[in-house]
């Protein structure tokens, strides 16, 4: 027998669903018409600003209040500007920088550009405290390690984005800052005391929700102190206990995507963990990047399952597709910005960001060393560094661990060396070659990820971007004077 229609539309009506390709198949246009609240777009979804706006006016041309959501945080994580990297600044950059209203003025201009597009829900700001400098997946995203300036640009970057007229989803609650392990690929625990929690990472979520973001998304990862065993996904002490009661939270609650091994090896799949996270508060449920027809049906039938079966109540789960009716609803009424994204302004933030820990005199025609590393799965495969910008500088890129120092002075010759990363201080091989190096050459560090304490000997000049967007790239290479 077929699922209860009644029911199946309910369930979808707590689901954000993803597809692939460029254009949406039907089965992903059909589910929307069937009551599925939304689709998440990914990189793979976009080719060009044309395409990305016919394939958001089919999706509304089934249903107007369909949702549709992006990751697009600036910085290391653009969706938009997968292919060639974002044109703004990241939130380490911008809390670098200290300014505000700036924050506020970048977001306002990404949203403007995403409103155009007929997108209505952006998965940003990542509000986290990033307080461990080897967090492998929250870095760069954050505004930096401490609260008070991480809660004063997390509320302005809501600000900011709603006020283009597109809804902001503050993530990831209750913090992921101070993790060293990746949700995407196991459970994260952050075993801190309740007090260091409130003091450390919970006050950029109060300062959003004073704000007025209309989202919150949620963290998978054990916080023992609030979650005991469980991902806070799953943890009613998290989402109705701490957000709704004591933050007074009405807007819905997103969750991080199902699919990551935080949620899904967790509750034994991506359908427990939907109707876990159901029953613990969370209103939207986003599936992941890799669905496809059979994978929401299997969601669906699930929730509907537990309805009957007693896992679900039924109240709970009108509540949460009432929620994501709301917004879906204030995505609809809130009125769009008119300006248009001003790239120019996220250029123009970048260069403010640079920091310059040395002298930069005498790069003249520098050998430049790209040091690989690899992607996050938030980040996805998007071009880095100073290769786009340069003024016809030689460049190599090379794996740190696999490359003797011997061998690039032998490349570089007479010339000055400007050895370019990302999280040196944790790159295997990358301190030992930058050791090796400046021990026997002049040599300029280009740090294009979260700026540890760690600063190498003997370097002539240490240059942080804190980003390693597009517009970090080119601000970089115009304060080593090597732009194009």
């Amino acid at each position: 027998m077929g699922l209860d229609p009644g029911l199946r539309r309910l369930a979808l009506g707590t689901l954000l669903a993803a597809y692939p390709g460029p254009v949406p198949p039907d089965w992903a246009v059909d589910l929307l018409a069937d009551g599925l609240a939304g689709h998440t777009l990914f990189g793979t979804n976009v080719h060009d600003p044309a395409q990305v706006a016919a394939s958001t006016a089919a999706l509304r041309a089934v249903r107007p209040d369909a949702l549709i959501a992006i990751d697009e945080e600036g910085g290391d994580v653009t969706r938009l500007a997968h292919a060639t990297g974002s044109p703004y600044p990241g939130n380490a950059a911008l809390g670098a920088i200290g300014d505000v209203a700036l924050t506020r003025l970048v977001y306002q201009s990404i949203g403007a550009e995403l409103a155009a597009l007929g997108i209505t829900v952006n998965l940003a700001p990542t509000v986290d405290v990033n307080t461990a400098d080897d967090n492998p997946v929250i870095g760069t995203r954050s505004f930096g390690a401490d609260p008070v300036r991480v809660a004063a640009h997390s509320a302005a970057a809501v600000t900011g984005l709603q006020a283009a007229g597109v809804a902001a989803c503050a993530k990831h609650f209750p913090g992921h800052g101070a993790t060293v392990s990746d949700s995407h690929h196991e459970l994260p625990t952050v075993d801190a005391p309740l007090g260091l929690l409130r003091q450390r990472d919970l006050p950029p979520f109060a300062a959003v929700v004073a704000a007025g973001a209309r989202a919150v998304m949620t963290a998978h990862i054990r916080v023992p102190a609030l979650t005991g065993a469980e991902p806070a996904t799953f943890s009613r002490a998290v989402l109705v206990d701490l957000l709704r009661t004591e933050y007074a939270f009405t807007g819905a609650v997103i969750t991080d995507a199902l699919e990551m091994k935080g949620a899904a090896v967790a509750a034994g799949g991506v359908g427990p963990a939907a109707v876990r996270a159901l029953s613990a508060g969370a209103d939207l449920l986003c599936i992941g990047a890799k669905v496809d027809a059979e994978l929401v049906e299997r969601v669906a039938a699930e929730i509907v399952d537990a309805l009957a079966d007693g896992r679900l109540a039924r109240a709970r789960v009108e509540e949460a597709a009432g929620r994501a009716a709301d917004l879906a609803a204030w995505t609809r009424a809130a009125v769009r910005s008119s300006a248009t994204g001003d790239t120019e302004l996220g250029y123009a933030a970048a260069r403010r960001a640079v920091r310059v820990d040395g002298v930069l005199a005498g790069l003249d025609r520098p050998l430049v060393v790209q040091l690989h590393t690899e992607s996050t799965i938030a980040e996805g495969r998007v071009p880095w560094g100073l290769g786009p910008h340069l003024n016809g500088t030689p460049e190599i890129r090379v794996i740190a661990a696999d490359t003797d120092p011997a061998t690039l002075r032998g490349l570089a010759g007479d010339r000055p060396i400007v050895l370019v990363g990302r999280h040196l201080h944790r790159l295997p091989g990358g301190p030992d070659l930058v050791a090796g190096l400046a021990a026997q050459h002049p040599v300029t560090v280009v740090e294009m990820g979260w700026p540890a304490q760690w600063r190498p000997a003997g370097v002539r000049a240490f240059v942080t971007t804190y980003g390693a967007s597009h517009a970090n790239g080119r601000a970089a290479a115009e304060a080593l004077g090597l732009a194009d």
